[in-house]
């Protein structure tokens, strides 16, 4: 159960996940034990599916964001599990989502730089028959990688 107590665990986790566990109960007002107890239950659970570390991407001259929009023709099992294997092993492409509307996918891509993402494009293209491929470049990040509202 997700109660005001596991949010507040939440919420503050999402913002600090390197917070030693007595720290952590002191921000949300438990017991260490009790604080341990909620995050352990939780790992268990699911709700929380690891740690890990946020990294401002520009100083690892990783500055050029694109949003690949696909549209396919193919839309068996078969394919997908095809396709997925395929865009998984593109260690660029840091979102994968199905969608609904006139795109049928979308993927956000991190990399240094247009001939870099160029070579991202042509490993796309490469295995997997699709039907169109729309690239969006971003311009300016307004806000990113921010904490799921619990």
């Amino acid at each position: 159960m997700i109660d005001h107590f596991n949010r507040s665990i939440l919420r503050v986790a999402q913002r600090d996940g390197s917070l030693a566990q007595n720290d952590l109960s002191k921000k949300v007002g438990l017991s260490p034990n009790a604080c341990w107890n909620r995050v352990r239950s939780m790992k268990e659970n699911g709700v929380i599916l690891g740690q890990t570390v946020r990294l401002e991407r520009r100083k690892l001259d990783l500055g050029l964001v694109v949003f690949v929009m696909i549209r396919t023709r193919h839309h068996s099992a078969d394919w997908l599990a095809e396709f997925r294997k395929h865009v998984e092993a593109i260690p660029e492409v840091i979102d994968f989502f199905r969608i609904g509307g006139d795109y049928d996918y979308l993927l956000k891509v991190v990399t240094r730089d247009m001939e870099s993402y160029d070579a991202v494009y042509q490993r796309l293209i490469s295995r997997i028959e699709l039907d169109s491929v729309t690239s969006h470049f971003a311009m300016e990040t307004i806000c990113e990688q921010r904490p799921l509202p619990v």
